[in-house]
Parts: structure tokens; sequence; C-alpha cells
């Protein structure tokens, strides 16, 4: 077709005001809209007018997608502020760690009601500051970056320092490393070498101190946050965190969110996820089998975690009644079986097939 007769067939679609309709961002992605820039003729992007209008709405300086593209949702929030990245510079914090996989990370701040900028590494490139995304020029080189499903990422060590710096308050970057160990996306062993390569960036202090509080095996933000007020609240040592619980005949009684085995006290945190019936009712017996070993039992919920003291006040009171049994006299023991599969540190899972993670991770939920 020559360039003539393409033109004029522009000017047709334009004038018939066709909608123009961007596809996917990418394959491994459904369900997101790649942000397009205006296009006069409406063959790769909206017109000046249909921008304007309201079937459409700005992204960034220069970008739309349709109004159906969901702004709230994590991923395309992401998407949307990739798009703006200069030529050497990659998406950090939160929103790396939420495309590696993190499903913990989902760009909100603790309480939920505010949504976080998505943040953007640019290295010295001076990029026009915008709502919803938060740019950060220190120093960023080449191994730093790669590319995932068309968007430039740092790594993952690099985002999550970022996001530990960065964190509101120590207990949230505890959380941070906690929940990007929980997707096995960094281990302690990789944050710790990594914080200690930048010692004169912004925030390592509070994220050194926040690796020396943070476990590989926390399931979900609110036992962080429970194990928190455990140690820094009540001052009690650091407990097991999901660590099975088995009888002397080696049967598994239960993998508690925290575990104090010194005193033989388990420590569970309820969501709104163990209101409901069926759920309430297996955490009852979950709680009998406990008990009937001699372990003592408290659970947290979503309200006292807002107030600690009142929380650590419940755990003192815990750990007063339970039983403090030498070991010769425990009904329960925390030594595996040869038979169980050990799943406990970022090492440990990354080394399990596919088959073995759906088999032996199972159990790992999401408390909300």
């Amino acid at each position: 077709m020559g360039k003539r007769a393409g033109a004029v067939i522009r000017q047709y679609l334009a004038m018939r005001g066709t909608p123009f309709q961007p596809g996917p961002f990418h394959p491994n992605r459904p369900g997101l809209i790649l942000p397009v820039a205006v296009d006069p003729a409406g063959l790769r992007g909206p017109t000046r007018k249909q921008a304007r209008g309201p079937e459409w709405r700005r992204t960034s300086q220069g970008f739309y997608v349709p109004v159906t593209a969901d702004a709230h949702r994590p991923e395309q929030r992401i998407a949307e502020g990739s798009v703006i990245l200069p030529s050497f510079g990659g998406v950090t914090g939160w929103a790396a760690l939420r495309w590696f996989g993190g499903i913990w990370f989902d760009g909100l701040t603790p309480d939920g009601r505010t949504e976080l900028p998505v943040a953007l590494a640019t290295g010295y490139d001076d990029v026009r500051r915008q709502p919803g995304v938060l740019i950060t020029q220190e120093r960023l080189g080449p191994s730093e970056l790669l590319m995932l499903d068309a968007i430039s990422l740092t790594t993952a060590q690099r985002a999550l320092c970022f996001e530990m710096r960065y964190a509101v308050s120590l207990r949230e970057a505890v959380v941070a490393m906690d929940m990007a160990a929980y997707s096995d996306l960094a281990s302690l062993e990789e944050a710790i070498s990594y914080a200690a390569a930048h010692p004169g960036w912004t925030g390592i202090p509070q994220a050194r101190k926040a690796l020396n509080l943070a476990d590989e095996n926390s399931w979900s933000p609110w036992e962080t946050r429970m194990r928190l007020i455990w140690m820094l609240d009540a001052g009690f040592p650091k407990p097991l965190c999901n660590s099975p619980v088995f009888d002397r005949n080696g049967r598994h009684i239960g993998t508690p969110d925290i575990f104090d085995p010194e005193a033989g006290l388990v420590g569970e945190y309820d969501g709104a996820l163990h209101l409901e019936g069926t759920q309430r009712s297996r955490d009852l017996r979950r709680e009998d089998r406990f008990r009937s070993v001699g372990l003592d039992y408290f659970t947290i919920v979503s309200t006292d975690i807002t107030n600690k003291f009142r929380a650590a006040e419940r755990m003192d009171a815990a750990r007063r009644r339970a039983r403090w049994l030498p070991e010769s006299q425990r009904e329960w023991t925390v030594q595996t079986p040869s038979w169980w599969q050990r799943s406990i540190s970022v090492e440990q899972r990354r080394d399990l097939s596919s088959a073995e993670r759906e088999r032996y991770l199972r159990n790992r939920r999401r408390v909300s």
C-alpha cells in the first residue's frame, strides 16, 4: 500500500471516529492494558478528541488507557508507571517485588487505605515527577536491571532493600523482608549481603535492624506484626515461625504461627477468614490438638495488632500460665521425623520442584 493511500485510510478512519483498542500488555499478564500515546490518525492510539472523552483516562504525561482498565489493580498500576521509564532504569520497591511474584506486595499502606506510588529507579536520568510514581535517582548499575514480561525491573535484592530502607517504620521494614522471603524472592543472606555492599545509602541502618528481626518462614504480614509485638513489646525471645510440632510418635499435631518451645506456648493470628464457620471449626479442633499434648495457646486478632500494649499483656499472661515442662516430660517435640520435608527457609523451598511445592507448601495460606 502506498503512503498516500495509507494516509487516506487513516484520515477516513479518524473521520469516522472508529475507536482504537489497545492490545494486551503482555501474554503472561492477562487482563493488563498497554498505555498508548495519542495518534492523530487513531491507528496506534486514541485521537486527541477521543483521549479527551469519557472512554479514556490519562495514566501519565502523554499516555492513555481505556477507562475499563482497572486503575487500582497493582499490576495495572505497575504497567502504567513503567512506560515513563527512561532508556536506562527500572521499576523498584514494592512494585518490582509484586511483578516478580510477591503476592503480599499489594501497593497499599499497612492500613490498606492508601495506594503507594510506583517507584522508578532512573539512576541519574532526570524524569518528570508525575502523580502515582516516585522517582529515585540513586546510583544504578547495568547489572542491577533485568527485563521481565516487557518491564525493566531492578533486581529483587535491590527492590527489597529500597522497600526496607524507605518503609514507614522498622516493623514494616521487617514485614517487607519476611514477605519477600515468603515468595522466595530473596533470602536473609542475600538481603544482608546487599545491605552490606551499600553502607552509605539512605535508610540502611533501618534495613540492617530489620534484617536482625526478620524470619524466612512467616506466612503473612500480620503474623510478622504479631511476632514483633512478642519480641519488641512483650520482650520475649524470638519464637519459631511456622515450625511443625509433633507428638512423641512422630505424628504431626500442627504448625503454629509462632511457637515458644521453652514455655510450650502456641501463638496464632486469626484474621477475618478465621471467623467463618468451617474455618472456625477447624481452628478449634487444631487448638484442641495442641492442648491435648500439654501446650498452652493464645490468639491475636487484627485489633490487637493496633493495640500493642494490650496484645503484649495477653502474651505475657499466656506465657505465665504455660506449663514450662522439661524436655523429658513433654508429650510433643519440634524434632522433625525423617519423612518430613523441611521447607522453613528460602533455600529449602527453592530446591523443591513444582510438584513438591504444590504438595508441601499447600498449607501456607493468605490470612486476611
